[in-house]
């Protein structure tokens, strides 16, 4: 179990952002958007698989999470730490490390042959489970995840995500409705102001990421015509 004795939530999202950016996860591009799995553009985008290759980084965000989720639920509240397929997963076995729970994984959809499993390793009646991902943008891939959890009769209102785009009105209303309370460490904003305090990016490019990030459907909207 590690310790609850870390710095602030305000602190934790400052120094997220930091090392997000250090490992260079984080890409913004105004001149040449990304294309999001929406298919719409977007200036921002961020890869937080890249973070595994880093130990230390690594090491100290899974401490964070723990201990975010520890001071925000409680530390006995949970049996069984839950990964989504596939980028939740590593992400999901550092935390039941930390927390010395039983971890599995959920996939996206039936593997297609065998056992047809949707979830792997062991999910069991009356458990409470914590599901685990990299990062959310409008929480609807984890409403999909907790409801393959919740058909073997386990409970899941949590989860938890390194990352969360924090843009998009209406996503936490979302999973609300559906139970389930989102725990995360760092938005879009918060990277911003890091970005910007340490000059991480020229200005003319941090100037077209905040019109994008104070409203996201209509620079979209704009570019998708």
């Amino acid at each position: 179990m590690i310790s609850s004795n870390y710095p602030s939530n305000t602190e934790i999202a400052r120094l997220t952002a930091r090392m997000l950016l250090e490992v260079k996860a984080v890409h913004f591009n105004s001149k040449n958007p990304f294309v999001l799995a929406s298919g719409l553009p977007s200036p921002t985008y961020i890869d937080c698989r890249k973070l595994i290759s880093f130990p230390r980084v690594r090491s100290t965000l899974m401490d964070f999470l723990t201990v975010t989720v520890l001071r925000n639920v409680g530390f006995e509240a949970f049996d069984n730490i839950a990964g989504g397929e596939t980028a939740g997963i590593p992400f999901a076995a550092l935390v039941a490390e930390r927390m010395g729970l039983p971890m599995s994984y959920i996939r996206k959809k039936p593997k297609g042959y065998g056992r047809n499993a949707r979830i792997e390793g062991v999910i069991t009646e009356n458990q409470n489970v914590l599901l685990v991902e990299d990062l959310t943008t409008d929480g609807g891939s984890k409403l999909s995840f907790v409801e393959a959890i919740r058909e073997t009769g386990a409970n899941c209102s949590h989860t938890a995500v390194i990352f969360y785009y924090g843009i998009f009105p209406g996503t936490e209303e979302t999973l609300s409705k559906k139970d389930i309370t989102l725990h995360s460490l760092c938005t879009w904003w918060d990277v911003f102001e890091e970005a910007k305090k340490n000059e991480d990016f020229d200005a003319q490019t941090l100037s077209e990421v905040k019109r994008f990030l104070e409203e996201p459907r209509k620079w979209q909207e704009k570019r998708s015509q």
